[in-house]
């Protein structure tokens, strides 16, 4: 990725994180219980496009992003209530195979959306187009607008344009990767707020699809893929190419951590074991968490999920605590 936010050198920086039990071998941090859900009021606003948009007086907010083809995108915003701004941003990207799923409910925050708006993190949750009405490349030229929204109504949000990091599982963490990879040069950049940058500063995917030409996957996923993508996995593909996050790996792309179900069906586990030695082999740190007995999802297979949903969880408060919030 080329980005277009100016950058730190990267070090060398891979972790691969295992834990067996109660102790953690290596990059791990220490276990601690994720912050549990709140509530808000929420309100709703749809800024005509390319105008300023006010500052939500309540904690969770909807708005319109972006526009395309008639179709309103639109995005949950928390701002949180303590600490000064402008302050750095984190953007949670939904999975559902590209086909399904929601930004969530504005009322109501998960544990990590919870936990970073208590460290004192602007938080947004994205809707983007679904498949198969909309195929690729819809969907990352919806999560880029975003991000390009989020910069050009940075004041009115309080937020530190230098300093927005994405997370999001399953397709939301290729769509994570890929803006965490994929520069201008890419050509997914189209659309509203070109001025602005969809450069991120920090990426945290959940067991997302890496390179989705890549052969080992199952036929329900295979299936989607080439719905969504327009070609079958497993044979040689431009367009499977140029979808894929590990096509695009530099050495200027932003601080990884990637979490991974080890025992993951759906999407295997090679995949992300790919990414990560992709941006280690181009120096950009990263943290590799292979989670024991777990599934796609996380969910429990052949036993008890080590480290556990809500050790994960704060995993991804701490990390993007420490990449933005911190500024490192």
């Amino acid at each position: 990725m080329r980005s277009q936010i100016s950058g730190r050198p990267r070090r060398l920086d891979l972790t691969i994180c295992l834990v067996f039990g109660a102790v953690a071998l290596s990059g791990c941090g220490p276990a601690v219980a994720s912050t549990a859900a709140s509530t808000s009021a929420a309100t709703t606003t749809t800024p005509a496009p390319g105008s300023a948009t006010p500052a939500p007086r309540s904690t969770g907010t909807t708005v319109t992003y972006c526009t395309v083809g008639g179709v309103a995108l639109t995005m949950n915003i928390w701002l949180p209530q303590t600490g000064p701004a402008p302050r750095p941003a984190a953007v949670f990207v939904h999975g559902g195979g590209w086909e399904k799923g929601n930004a969530g409910p504005v009322n109501r925050l998960s544990p990590v959306e919870s936990g970073l708006v208590g460290q004192g993190l602007v938080v947004a949750s994205v809707n983007y187009r679904l498949g198969p009405q909309y195929v690729w490349p819809a969907q990352i030229e919806d999560v880029k607008c975003a991000i390009r929204y989020l910069r050009a109504e940075a004041t009115s949000y309080g937020i530190d344009s230098t300093r927005i990091g994405v997370w999001g599982s399953s397709a939301g963490g290729h769509l994570a990767s890929m803006l965490g990879t994929a520069g201008p040069s890419a050509g997914y950049d189209v659309g509203q707020y070109l001025d602005q940058s969809s450069a991120v500063q920090a990426v945290v995917d959940e067991w997302g699809p890496a390179d989705l030409a890549a052969p080992g996957w199952g036929s329900a996923a295979s299936q989607v893929i080439t719905q969504v993508f327009g070609a079958a996995p497993g044979q040689p593909s431009a367009a499977l190419r140029a979808a894929s996050p590990v096509s695009y790996v530099a050495a200027d792309d932003p601080p990884f951590l990637i979490i991974q179900g080890a025992a993951d069906s759906t999407v295997p586990a090679s995949q992300s074991q790919e990414l990560a030695a992709a941006l280690h082999s181009a120096a950009v740190p990263a943290t590799l968490v292979m989670v024991q007995n777990a599934g796609h999802g996380l969910t429990p297979t052949g036993g008890t999920p080590t480290p556990s949903l809500s050790q994960v969880n704060q995993m991804i408060v701490d990390f993007f605590v420490s990449h933005l919030r911190s500024g490192q």
